[in-house]
């Protein structure tokens, strides 16, 4: 009798098992790529390409402290969705059009919550929606993410949620990356080992705290926030400590959508680099007429602090008010249409309405409005904070275009919160924003288009610590998901072996020709001209190349491309297409077809080249002119931490 009665339980447990667990299937538009949906004891999805599957039961839930959305979830209903429509960027990066094609998994559950699946044919995205009354307390939010097998990660770690997001990348397998090790903040890339590429982001990012991940142990990640900000003390002019922190990681309307949690599936490695899936789940401009925000080049003077010289500066340099009109005369001969005031333009960095006597902001904005070029000013984001009501309407009563803010170095969603109203105040009294010490783009600089670009990575600022070897990865990971303020244009380029750069002899490491590839590779709505006026006077056919080069872009086409390698893009606007390939510390040659070029019509290529002595003097570069056509095929040969460059017209 025992006997049979366990053969009978054996036989009926799996099969409630099976009847209780529902299992959806969404594809993308083109059948390529799945999510399935299992709903159990929690929700699962396992996103496949074809037979392959890519990340196999990860679960989301989210936790509201008196419940879990996600936890034994009661389907009440489901709908699925095609969508197609065309995007056209306010402040196109990579393309003037943008194709918005997914379909959509909405499933609703008792309990007044939902979770919508979108797939599209490069990448799958989910996000929670909960219809509930009044505030809601999120203690925390399961995003789990399992692989199949050991992946190999490229990781941008930190050990704390006060961050930056400029340390070095590192490279592991995902089956080595201890439970116990640092956190990684977004974006993370996954090589599957079998073809292709999984980067990890998110986007609508709105009133909740940046994603992190830690790893599982177990070979899988799962999130991780910082949590609320109770009580803060002030620490010098630029930082907090914090003395109490709630339980909760965001306290927020009961009616919203959260977050989406994105998967850009890259069959080859050019398609991390045209990357749009940022801008495809963000929420549309709320600016009406954003015909005043103009995107463009900055004249920068912290970098090669402010230290112009030779026989036209008879004056003593420094930052003063004979200084930063030397930097507006330059940036008015080259079409420069902004110079930036970084630290030392204000009396003291907390108090924003009261210039320095040496600089005479007031005059410079004068100077500058005779000579079509518009001042963006650096501050703090406390003194930001602490004068947010008036700051950006002075601004825009004095003539300022724009700010740069800086020191945030934080991920809660009390600072996540300062980025949109720091960017609502500033589109109300029309000041360009341009945020440094920060997290990456999220999508706020789809809802206000005036925010121009974000730092948040490892670049040039760092001098000698910013290498060819890991900037390789930026077009991949952190360029991928947005602007990205690397400041780029050092004019004297050295070897590491070699390097010996400090301001006011600001150095970079690389060479001539990559340093101008950057201006191509990179993509920031502000981009700035790093080094000092005399350097690019001194360097002038290099500086008429770097300062032709738009920020803002019609179409991106990608030639060559190889993660943490080296990478060719052509990039076109209007009738002019530019070119900027770079490599990591191993020289290479690279092939690239013009094929995109227009049929029948002979063009004019000018090009910047490593010299023949480049793996050794960085500053060896060669400047040649040539002519070209539909279907030519170049071979750029570039030295180890090397570049090319390349204008079409």
């Amino acid at each position: 009798m025992k006997k049979n009665l366990l053969l009978t339980l054996l036989f009926v447990v799996p099969c409630l098992m099976a009847t209780a667990q529902k299992t959806t299937t969404l594809k993308s538009p083109n059948g390529k790529l799945s999510v399935s949906v299992t709903l159990s004891d929690k929700i699962y999805y396992s996103i496949s390409d074809g037979e392959d599957i890519l990340l196999n039961d990860c679960s989301l839930s989210l936790d509201l402290g008196t419940e879990i959305l996600g936890q034994n979830p009661k389907l009440s209903g489901k709908k699925e969705t095609a969508h197609s429509s065309e995007i056209a960027p306010v402040i196109p990066l990579k393309f003037a059009k943008i194709e918005n094609k997914y379909n959509q998994l909405r499933l609703n559950f008792k309990g007044n919550y939902a979770v919508e699946f979108r797939a599209y044919d490069e990448g799958v995205a989910y996000r929670f929606v909960t219809n509930k009354k009044g505030e809601i307390e999120v203690m925390g939010e399961e995003v789990s993410v399992n692989f199949p097998q050991p992946y190999f990660a490229h990781l941008q770690e930190t050990n704390n949620f006060e961050t930056c997001y400029e340390g070095y990348y590192s490279h592991k397998e995902t089956s080595d990356w201890k439970a116990d090790g640092d956190m990684a903040s977004l974006p993370i890339l996954l090589d599957t080992k079998k073809g292709s590429k999984i980067l990890i982001a998110e986007s609508n990012l709105f009133d909740y705290p940046c994603l992190l991940f830690n790893s599982t142990g177990n070979n899988g990640m799962k999130s991780t926030f910082s949590k609320y900000p109770l009580e803060l003390k002030q620490r010098g002019d630029r930082h907090h400590d914090f003395v109490k922190r709630a339980d909760y990681i965001a306290k927020t309307k009961g009616q919203r959508d959260f977050p989406w949690r994105y998967f850009l599936v890259a069959k080859d490695d050019a398609d991390l680099i045209t990357n749009t899936m940022t801008v495809k789940l963000a929420p549309e401009s709320v600016i009406a007429d954003p015909s005043w925000i103009k995107p463009g080049q900055v004249s920068w003077e912290w970098w090669n602090d402010a230290s112009p010289y030779g026989p036209d500066v008879n004056f003593v340099s420094g930052y003063n008010l004979d200084t930063y009109k030397y930097y507006i005369d330059f940036a008015s001969k080259f079409g420069i249409p902004y110079i930036i005031m970084d630290e030392g333009w204000a009396k003291t960095t907390q108090d924003p309405y009261t210039p320095n006597p040496k600089v005479d902001v007031h005059e410079l904005i004068r100077y500058g409005k005779e000579k079509n070029v518009g001042i963006v000013l650096w501050l703090t984001w406390l003194a930001v904070e602490n004068n947010l009501d008036k700051i950006f309407e002075t601004f825009n009563e004095w003539g300022v275009k724009g700010v740069k803010i800086d020191f945030m170095d934080r991920t809660d969603q009390w600072m996540v919160n300062y980025y949109e109203r720091v960017a609502e105040k500033a589109a109300a009294s029309k000041i360009l924003v341009d945020f440094h010490g920060s997290f990456v783009p999220a999508g706020l600089e789809c809802k206000y288009p005036n925010v121009l670009s974000y730092e948040g990575v490892r670049g040039l600022e760092q001098m000698g610590g910013c290498q060819p070897s890991n900037t390789i990865y930026q077009p991949f990971m952190r360029n991928s998901v947005g602007p990205m303020d690397f400041t780029p244009g050092a004019m004297i380029n050295m070897q590491p072996n070699v390097y010996c750069g400090n301001r006011p002899n600001s150095a970079s490491v690389g060479t001539r020709a990559y340093q101008m590839a950057l201006f191509v590779v990179m993509e920031s709505g502000l981009q700035m001209l790093c080094d000092n006026p005399t350097m690019y006077y001194r360097n002038e056919e290099c500086t008429e190349f770097i300062t032709k080069v738009p920020v803002t872009w019609d179409e991106t086409k990608v030639l060559s491309a190889n993660v943490g390698e080296a990478v060719a893009i052509a990039k076109r606007k209007g009738d002019k297409w530019y070119i900027g390939a770079i490599t990591n510390d191993k020289g290479r040659e690279v092939t690239i077809d013009l094929g995109f070029l227009a049929d029948g019509k002979s063009y004019k290529m000018t090009n910047f080249e490593d010299g023949i002595n480049a793996g050794r003097q960085a500053m060896d570069y060669r400047k040649k002119t040539s002519q070209v056509k539909k279907g030519d095929n170049l071979t750029i040969k570039m030295a180890r931490n090397g570049g090319w460059a390349a204008i079409i017209e």
